[in-house]
């Protein structure tokens, strides 16, 4: 295990990765230090995985002990509004979403530290991406979802043997029932979205982005955004590859939201938040944990939130289908959505090298897509 520690943003306190902490005792989210980030020559050739950037990763030293060969998603080139875009096929992980790379990373901690049970809130993919590596790694788990959460999502996760526990109200409703439960049982509250480790595997797409683009950084990068892990691991991965030198500048980060429920968007143009149902589930957020670290890559990146409106998100969704062959649920859609806009608009260069990521199976979503009449 490495040296690297935890640190609270708020009291600055500091933790080794060895304890078994989702969050600091004053009540903050805690964070990760920095990895010095790899060069070409760092990487191991042998492993087609995301582990193939283990150098940078605060994971096991030895092959990881829950593994399905994760990551190293497709990027194909595709045309898009008039331009070509780069889509990241992180739908097709092992569970069916990019969750599996925070998910990945953070479960094989909590098997290393002897954990064996755990709970989790989500909207759908991330408590299917952490029952499955539970169920592979011999931990018990529950799931706690909000009430309307699909169908497809909630069978995934019953069969993978977690229980899955519906929660009348909102996502937030949903966090504190499962926090709630946590504490009562004796369970590790193994939240994606509080756990620094998360952010810490989802950071490996930033790797695989510029290895794929023959180890250089793309112009800009969509992603949709939640709770905002793919922002912040875009963020940490490519600012560590700036740092060690091997890229001159960071992307352009674009948080892709639906307006219906963008609260990240509504923290950024300074509005009140209102909110309302959308099709795009997995990221109706009404307050996400790490705001502040958002903003922050955001910011630093040159880029910014992105709301857009059900009638783009169903049309993206239809096109890519229709036109491309990618079959993705409404959430995912979200960025290629955001990809048309900003080319539209010529804040994207249809020069410039663009991805966007795609980050959920259509085959999750089938019930509602269907009601779309697509």
């Amino acid at each position: 295990m490495s040296q690297r520690k935890y640190v609270c943003p708020a009291c600055r306190s500091v933790y080794p990765t060895t304890e078994l902490i989702w969050r600091c005792s004053c009540g903050s989210y805690l964070n990760i230090e920095a990895a010095p980030g790899l060069s070409p020559q760092d990487i191991d050739r042998e492993e087609l995985s995301m582990w193939r950037y283990r150098a940078v990763l605060e994971a096991p030293d030895a092959h990881p002990r829950i593994y399905f060969g994760e990551g190293l998603t497709p990027l194909v080139s595709k045309p898009w509004a008039g331009a070509n875009v780069n889509f990241k096929l992180d739908y097709l992980f092992p569970s069916g979403s990019f969750k599996d790379r925070g998910t990945a990373v953070m479960m094989n901690r909590l098997l290393e530290l002897g954990v064996e049970s755990v709970v989790e809130d989500s909207s759908g993919n991330g408590g299917a991406s952490i029952a499955a590596y539970a169920a592979a790694g011999g931990i018990d788990c529950d799931v706690y979802v909000p009430e309307g959460t699909s169908d497809g999502k909630v069978v995934q996760t019953r069969t993978y043997g977690a229980r899955v526990v519906q929660v009348p109200g909102n996502r937030q409703d949903t966090a504190t029932a499962a926090q709630k439960a946590a504490a009562d049982n004796g369970h590790f509250y193994a939240s994606h979205n509080w756990h620094p480790l998360f952010v810490e595997g989802v950071k490996t797409v930033a790797y695989e982005i510029w290895e794929q683009l023959d180890f250089s950084a793309p112009d800009n990068v969509v992603a949709p955004a939640g709770f905002g892990s793919n922002v912040m691991g875009l963020h940490r991965g490519f600012l560590e590859l700036r740092d060690a030198g091997q890229i001159d500048r960071l992307p352009r980060i674009f948080a892709a939201q639906a307006a219906n429920c963008a609260a990240i968007s509504d923290t950024w143009f300074g509005r009140s938040f209102k909110h309302s149902p959308t099709v795009a589930e997995g990221i109706a957020s009404q307050g996400p944990v790490r705001m502040p670290e958002i903003l922050r890559a955001l910011e630093e990146s040159g880029g910014r939130p992105v709301p857009v409106s059900e009638e783009l998100i169903v049309g993206a969704l239809a096109d890519l289908g229709r036109n491309l062959g990618l079959f993705v649920e409404p959430t995912a859609a979200v960025s290629a959505a955001v990809a048309r806009e900003l080319i539209e608009s010529a804040e994207i260069g249809p020069e410039e090298v663009t991805v966007a990521i795609l980050t959920g199976n259509g085959l999750k979503a089938t019930a509602g897509i269907a009601e779309l009449g697509l």
